[in-house]
């Protein structure tokens, strides 16, 4: 079991830049993946970034390529979603996703355990 809990999400204007944290706490050892998605009505629940959780790769949507890291604090247990050249179309319900299992690291039903997400909204 692993508690997953997103802050950070704001009003910004386009071109700011903007961190999320996910704070994770239970049950690490084990897990698989930490990602990031954002929802929208007209696009649902969307990819944006995982890394895997002992050292891997780390992934981007095409999106956010550039514009988004994962930094990751080691002894706190945080991952952050460090957003850059925000844009309108940024807009969205963030959510972080924890898995112990997976394959492709993009599919959200593969996560089982979510934060409660924190909205970001950037205006023009």
């Amino acid at each position: 079991q692993v508690q997953l809990v997103e802050s950070g999400g704001r009003l910004v204007q386009a071109g700011d830049s903007l961190r999320l944290s996910c704070g994770i706490s239970g049950r690490t050892f084990g897990l698989n993946a930490v990602a990031w998605f954002r929802q929208t009505p007209g696009k649902g629940n969307e990819f944006v970034a995982a890394l895997t959780w002992n050292g891997g790769p780390q992934y981007y949507a095409d999106s956010v390529k550039g514009r988004f890291t994962i930094p990751r604090d080691n002894v706190k247990n945080i991952v952050y979603l460090q957003m850059y050249s925000l844009r309108p179309e940024d807009t969205a319900l963030y959510y972080c996703a924890a898995r112990y299992d997976g394959s492709d690291i993009k599919i959200p039903t593969t996560y089982a355990y979510w934060g409660q997400g924190t909205q970001v909204t950037v205006s023009s």
